[in-house]
């Protein structure tokens, strides 16, 4: 794929990214077969669930209804993922996406560097994607 479909793409999963109520971290992702989407997902609460500002500021609460915006791309797409590429925004995936990723045969993740203050929150998770991911032989770039 040549760099101006991985920007675009890119892109893409950043404008995905804001339709998240979530007020500390708004994730995006763009699950693509060649030049075609196969699905998009952000993170937010399941479907029909109530959303509103005082649940996203309890984080308890939150981190019990929140599904990333992997998964919910993966649960959404409906369709067999093997093979697909899948564009993530603002960082790496976590340690459980980056497993459903490898499960779904997704072959290969981009993503931007974490920022010092993500790697702060998130890096053993990152850490531990990273391995997995090398593992299973899904490949990491950087866009």
């Amino acid at each position: 794929m040549d760099d101006k479909w991985i920007d675009r793409f890119m892109d893409l999963s950043k404008l995905v990214s804001s339709w998240s109520k979530d007020p500390s971290t708004q994730c995006g992702v763009v699950i693509t077969r060649g030049k075609f989407i196969v699905s998009v997902g952000f993170n937010g609460f399941p479907v029909g669930c109530d959303d509103s500002k005082i649940i996203y500021e309890n984080r308890k609460r939150k981190y019990a209804r929140v599904i990333h915006a992997e998964k919910n791309a993966i649960l959404s797409a409906k369709q067999d993922l093997e093979g697909c590429i899948i564009y993530v925004y603002p960082f790496l995936p976590c340690s459980q996406c980056a497993a459903a990723i490898i499960q779904t045969g997704i072959k290969n993740v981009v993503t931007k560097k974490a920022t010092q203050s993500l790697i702060e929150r998130w890096g053993d998770s990152i850490q531990e994607s990273l391995s997995m991911f090398d593992e299973a032989g899904v490949g990491v770039c950087y866009a």
